[in-house]
């Protein structure tokens, strides 16, 4: 098997379809190719063209393809199947126009994600958990019958699903056919969570992965402060590899132990960074992923 490394618009500090503070699209393409990689994610929807035939040329001209494209959910709220089924729809279209495989759904925060400020109560009740898990089951089966596209829930910081027991709850209330897995390696380990002992308790529910690493002084800040999401990513939460933690290789080698293909993206959330910081970093992180052992990687080549 084959762990297919790319990497996506996050790691060039972009969160949003369109912010001044971001690196333009077209110097995203430009970098991330040059970089090395040739698989990427289609960011935030709106970010890149989303016309298929504008950005098929734009990816060719590159030599870059398209893994998968992502959504925010909030189906654990009462009357959201319309608002979520309408992103799935422009993105899950775009994606698969682009040939990708997969769509990555992340859980909307209950902190703002730009200023951090509460939005909802941190937990959930039963029956909104009850509501999210089944209305997860729809999405994905919706998402498979009318795309061909597979479905990775991706935990995250802020969010109703982001330790590992409620990882675990999800994934034990979720039905496989339809919902797997994008382990998401630094939103993991942010909240203390052990990646390699999800990959073995749920080996057939890896789906897909994003490769990020926390800095561990910063994350203790986060339960001594109750930090939000946004204000640790501005004091440096995500480190380039392999300053951080988890530890790549042995995530990798894991990961390459499950015996079928998988999309590895890298990211490192960096919003707001300056324009000339971000390619250094993906040159170093590709070289640094080039030379992780005792897994088949197709990496690309730097230009």
């Amino acid at each position: 098997m084959t762990i297919h490394i790319g990497s996506a618009p996050d790691s060039w500090g972009v969160w949003f379809a369109d912010d001044s503070a971001q690196t333009a699209a077209g110097r995203f393409l430009d970098e991330v190719a040059a970089a090395g990689y040739e698989w990427i994610e289609l960011g935030p929807y709106g970010y890149l063209s989303t016309d298929p035939g504008e950005l098929g040329d734009a990816l060719e001209a590159r030599g870059l393809r398209v893994s998968a494209g992502t959504v925010f959910e909030h189906l654990h709220r009462p009357d959201s199947w319309d608002d979520v089924w309408k992103q799935v729809s422009d993105v899950a279209g775009l994606t698969k126009a682009m040939g990708g495989e997969h769509i990555v759904v992340i859980p909307d925060p209950w902190r703002d994600h730009k200023t951090g400020a509460p939005l909802e109560n941190r937990e959930l009740t039963a029956q909104q958990w009850r509501s999210l898990t089944e209305g997860m089951d729809e999405l994905g089966r919706r998402i498979l019958d009318e795309y061909g596209l597979r479905l990775q829930f991706h935990s995250h910081a802020d969010s109703h699903v982001g330790y590992q027991p409620d990882i675990e709850r999800f994934v034990e209330s979720t039905d496989p056919a339809y919902v797997n897995l994008c382990l998401d390696t630094g939103h993991v380990a942010y909240y203390g969570g052990d990646n390699l002992a999800l990959i073995r308790k749920y080996p057939e529910r890896i789906g897909y992965l994003h490769l990020k690493q926390v800095d561990p002084a910063i994350v203790a800040q986060v339960e001594a402060e109750d930090l939000s999401f946004p204000e640790a990513v501005r004091r440096g939460v995500m480190v380039e590899p392999p300053t951080g933690e988890p530890p790549m290789e042995p995530v990798l080698q894991a990961a390459g132990a499950l015996g079928r293909d998988l999309y590895a993206i890298v990211e490192q959330d960096m919003y707001p960074c300056e324009p000339d910081v971000p390619l250094p970093i993906a040159r170093r992180t590709h070289t640094y992923l080039a030379g992780c052992g005792g897994v088949t990687l197709d990496i690309g080549t730097q230009r």
